[in-house]
């Protein structure tokens, strides 16, 4: 068995077809037929069986699909391994939206001048989606947020902790203090899709009250969800970071959750695949949050003694 068969494999499996599959890779059609059809007679089963037009995964498929992600990632990390430190080739990234919008900018920018040989690839998503397309190799490296029920299984993943987000609620402007969940006057939550662990934590600060939202309104950016707040749609829970780049937050109130509120960004990686690529972002990260804390800190420290005088 060669990688590439291996690759095209896959491939037909994760794209749910040849024609797709053919796209991804840049391929025509015929050639991943052939690939598929020759990868088959070498191992002497069928892989893929036809259920009306779609391409079914046989037994034997079903049992090649893990080891053929387990030598392809192996191949990965030896290539990486043997280009001596040096970052460069592609790192595929995933990050929450609330990251891509306020601190990644300017990371990646000087990420970018300091390795222009890297390739970097970018996608967005909720932590629960990051940590799947972690677990099916299609990122290196994800930035999530800390899981409620606590960071990623330490068998299959390793992890740094980045930055530290202050997530508030923000409710239509002119909404009362709010100190538990019986002070929400609004019964619809406005977040994103499930897998979002910011709205995984919300909802778990409801059910220790013995209350659920009466229904929640599911949208695809912080723009749009302190749109729908300010419009009186609903209430929702965001980083504080975000809304300090919004231009309509004078249109909503900002409620602190106090120490719940607190919850770690994480960058993630599968275990035993780290690359020269990915430890200069992860170094790239960890100064950009430490000259953060020593923003943050000089500017309580005037305000203190601005106080003082």
């Amino acid at each position: 068995m060669d990688l590439a068969a291996l690759a095209i494999f896959r491939a037909v499996v994760r794209e749910n077809g040849v024609t797709r599959a053919a796209a991804k890779l840049n391929r025509v059609q015929s050639n991943v037929t052939t690939r598929i059809k020759q990868l088959e007679d070498q191992l002497g089963t069928p892989l893929f069986t036809r259920d009306g037009r779609r391409l079914v995964l046989t037994p034997a498929g079903e049992t090649l699909l893990p080891y053929a992600e387990r030598l392809l990632a192996l191949a990965d990390e030896a290539r990486h391994a043997v280009k001596a430190g040096t970052p460069s080739g592609r790192l595929r990234l995933g990050t929450m939206e609330s990251m891509a919008a306020t601190r990644l900018p300017s990371v990646l920018a000087r990420y970018h001048q300091n390795w222009p040989e890297v390739t970097l690839e970018l996608e967005t998503g909720t932590t629960g989606r990051l940590i799947e397309r972690l677990r099916e190799f299609e990122v290196d490296a994800a930035l999530i947020a800390t899981p409620l029920a606590g960071p990623p299984d330490a068998e299959t993943f390793d992890y740094v902790k980045v930055y530290r987000e202050e997530l508030v609620m923000i409710t239509p402007r002119g909404h009362r203090p709010i100190r538990q969940p019986g002070d929400v006057a609004l019964s619809t939550l406005v977040a994103f899709e499930r897998g979002c662990a910011y709205r995984n934590y919300v909802e778990a600060w409801y059910l220790e009250h013995g209350i659920r939202p009466t229904r929640v309104l599911e949208l695809g950016s912080y723009h749009a969800i302190v749109a729908c707040v300010a419009a009186g749609a609903g209430v929702a829970v965001a980083p504080r970071a975000v809304l300090e780049l919004q231009r309509n937050t004078d249109e909503v109130a900002i409620h602190s959750f106090g120490k719940l509120g607190q919850v770690d960004t994480l960058l993630v990686w599968r275990r035993g695949h780290f690359s020269p690529a990915l430890d200069a972002l992860k170094t790239a990260l960890l100064e950009h949050a430490q000259s953060e804390a020593r923003a943050r800190e000089e500017t309580a420290k005037a305000v203190r003694l601005s106080t003082n005088a």
